[in-house]
């Protein structure tokens, strides 16, 4: 339970889930995020995640004030008004969603204006390249940061592009979905986040969310580690046959063999007609007992029947998912 006693705000994500922010100076450390993307003292950020509810616009703002930047409380939506704020005021900076920074520079450019943008930190959903590289065709250099409400700033991009520095003040594992173990360096996993934070400590919180280790250090001189960025969701629960199917099932099966690495499940047929098999990461390639144990493992676990593949070690991709559904839905 959270009690209000020495906490500035108390907000509610879907779920409902209840995160407090406490009185800590850039409480949710996105200041560090914001330097990276160009923002200085003394700009004016157009601050367009959402103040209602949810602590989005207010991880931003934090961050804004601690570098000495003044902001402007745009929320979400109200397009008009937010494109007549931005001709009045003049704001270098925006912080929002990709998608929305897309919305107003598109409205503007059919009423023959140029918004005053000229740098932006974005969250919320993906930028991929050539978004970004619209966004810098009109004269917006736009950086990405991965956060989320529970733990604040994760993750922020840098002038070199290549994948998002982890903050310092998290830690990060990246795990394969459907178990708590780590996988090695540029694997593909599940982000779990620890945050020894005093208010509100979050130890190995699973966000949910893919990504894998990058090797060496980053081109501007930071040391800390860094990830690919966001590459899609780690919860991959399958209905087969009416019946539902985890990950951690998947993980089930792969822990009673010693002999198997790795392992994914493929699902795919037609609607009311699944077929299943599970592929399997084993140096015993030939081994048909091992075969005939894994498939009763398979019908033990998941109460589904499906064929078993054994395959070389490192075939499989490195995408992190461990339940791939490729049926047709047409």
């Amino acid at each position: 339970m959270i009690r209000p006693n020495g906490v500035r705000r108390i907000y509610q994500s879907p779920g409902p889930i209840y995160e407090p922010e406490g009185h800590a100076s850039d409480y949710w450390r996105a200041a560090r995020a914001m330097k990276a993307a160009g923002f200085e003292a003394g700009d004016l950020v157009h601050n367009c995640f959402s103040y209602h509810l949810t602590p989005g616009a207010w991880i931003m703002e934090s961050g804004a004030h601690a570098l000495g930047c003044a902001v402007f409380p745009g929320g979400v939506g109200n397009t008009e008004q937010q494109l007549a704020a931005v001709a009045d005021l003049r704001p270098v900076a925006y912080a929002g969603t990709p998608s929305f920074l897309k919305i107003l520079l598109e409205k503007a450019q059919e009423s023959g204006h140029k918004l005053s943008f000229t740098k932006a930190l974005v969250s919320g959903e993906a930028c991929p390249p050539s978004l970004r590289d619209w966004f810098t065709q009109r004269g917006v250099a736009v950086f990405q940061c991965y956060a989320t409400a529970d733990v604040g700033l994760i993750a922020y991009e840098t002038a070199s592009r290549e994948g998002l520095v982890l903050d310092e003040g998290v830690i990060v594992e990246i795990v394969r979905p459907g178990t708590g173990d780590p996988v090695p360096d540029g694997e593909v996993g599940e982000v779990v986040v620890t945050v020894l934070n005093p208010d509100y400590p979050m130890i190995r919180f699973g966000t949910g969310d893919l990504s894998a280790i990058l090797p060496g250090t980053c081109p501007t001189g930071r040391t800390g580690l860094r990830i690919k960025g966001w590459m899609g969701r780690a919860d991959q629960t399958t209905k087969i046959r009416g019946m539902f199917v985890h990950p951690g099932q998947v993980a089930e099966i792969v822990k009673r063999f010693p002999e198997v690495r790795k392992a994914r499940l493929v699902v795919t047929g037609e609607m009311a007609n699944d077929q299943m098999a599970l592929h399997v990461e084993t140096d015993h390639l030939s081994d048909e007992a091992l075969k005939a144990r894994v498939s009763e493992a398979v019908r033990d676990v998941t109460k589904l029947r499906g064929e078993v593949h054994l395959v070389q070690s490192g075939s499989l991709a490195n995408d992190g998912k461990v339940i791939e559904d490729a049926r047709s839905y047409q």
